[in-house]
């Protein structure tokens, strides 16, 4: 069964209330009625209506100020307004569309017409409804849609990151797990930042595993040497940040791009001693200055084919010491003062 309709009836005069509601009653309505537009006021205040019967020439608060105020009232806006008015004069119709009604009666009511505007304009505001109903439903069925979509690519993303990543490490001496474990070290110092989003914190720790990716184009020779690299060798080994850029940079993926960043700035040196440009301060993204932390921390900690592994404790200390020349000392004063969770980071296998 259909719900019947709520009708506000507004009116100072009680007799033109009683006619409006006795031509109505017949039908599908439920009615309510204020004798002041400021009784009006409290009564919309705790109900709402399908259409408002709304008489013009009233004291105090006349009809066109009563809907000047409904509409601009959010939760009200929508609801249908019927002026009614014995002055059947273009003006007053003029001003009353001007300010949002649907229609207008004249007194003496005309029964047939006053059935037939309201049923029209009830049948339309219940169409209206209907229709922003079905909206808000398609709406959500296409972003529930896009998002079921948006995580089925990140996490494509994320899969193919640690394809590489293990591609990398098992072609650079390097182990799955470092790169792993830089990602959840890049990640913790993102959080303590305090000046990162949600969104840039999971966006560094999913492109940080590439930090290392350019390494794929050097040769074994240099990669694998269990000894001090020559200045030769070193002088090739510091361009694996730009075939990294190369690599990475023509990718449209906010995330790969991101990635880029990483590999290609994690080398550069707070006070400009680093490669490959000499990138100095806050030159050097933010991104770009968290895994370098994160990534030599990481390695003196793990033994690798030309060195021993290094106690936390010496490790942590050669990075403190190197606060505002190698690091930034802002990160690094982060990293001092929570060093058992960096410890517990690092340990991790």
């Amino acid at each position: 069964m259909q719900k019947k309709f709520d009708i506000l009836v507004v009116d100072d005069v009680s007799e033109n209330i009683k006619i409006a509601i006795g031509i109505l009653k017949s039908e599908n309505y439920n009615f309510s009625y204020a004798l002041s537009g400021k009784s009006a006021i409290e009564i919309l205040k705790t109900k709402r209506f399908d259409l408002i019967l709304l008489d013009v020439m009233m004291p105090e608060i006349d009809g066109f100020t009563l809907c000047k105020m409904i509409k601009k009232t959010p939760a009200l806006k929508d609801i249908p307004i019927i002026f009614v008015t014995a002055v059947a004069e273009i003006e007053y119709m003029q001003e009353g569309f001007k300010l949002g009604a649907v229609d207008y009666v004249t007194k003496p009511y005309h029964s047939v017409e006053l059935r037939a505007r309201v049923a029209n304009h009830l049948e339309l505001y219940r169409y209206r409804k209907e229709l922003k109903y079905h909206n808000k439903e398609l709406v959500r069925d296409i972003k529930h849609e896009r998002d079921q979509h948006l995580s089925e690519l990140e996490l494509a993303q994320k899969e193919i990151i640690y394809i590489l990543s293990e591609i990398m490490a098992s072609d650079s001496g390097e182990t799955a797990e470092h790169v792993k474990r830089v990602a959840n070290i890049s990640k913790e110092l993102a959080v303590l930042d305090g000046n990162l989003s949600h969104e840039q914190i999971h966006t560094i720790y999913l492109a940080s595993p590439l930090h290392d990716i350019g390494k794929v184009v050097i040769d074994n020779s240099i990669l694998h040497k269990n000894a001090k690299l020559t200045d030769e060798e070193f002088a090739v080994m510091k361009k694996h940040p730009t075939y990294a850029l190369n690599i990475l940079s023509k990718s449209k993926s906010e995330l790969i791009k991101a990635a880029a960043v990483i590999a290609y700035e994690h080398h550069e040196n707070w006070d400009g001693s680093g490669y490959p440009k000499g990138l100095k301060g806050d030159d050097i993204h933010i991104y770009g200055r968290i895994v370098a932390i994160a990534d030599v921390l990481d390695a003196l900690t793990h033994k690798r084919s030309y060195k021993e592994k290094w106690s936390f404790e010496e490790a942590s200390r050669y990075i403190i010491e190197r606060s505002g020349t190698k690091f930034d000392p802002r990160l690094v004063s982060l990293f001092k003062n929570n060093l058992e969770v960096f410890k517990e980071l690092v340990e991790e296998e």
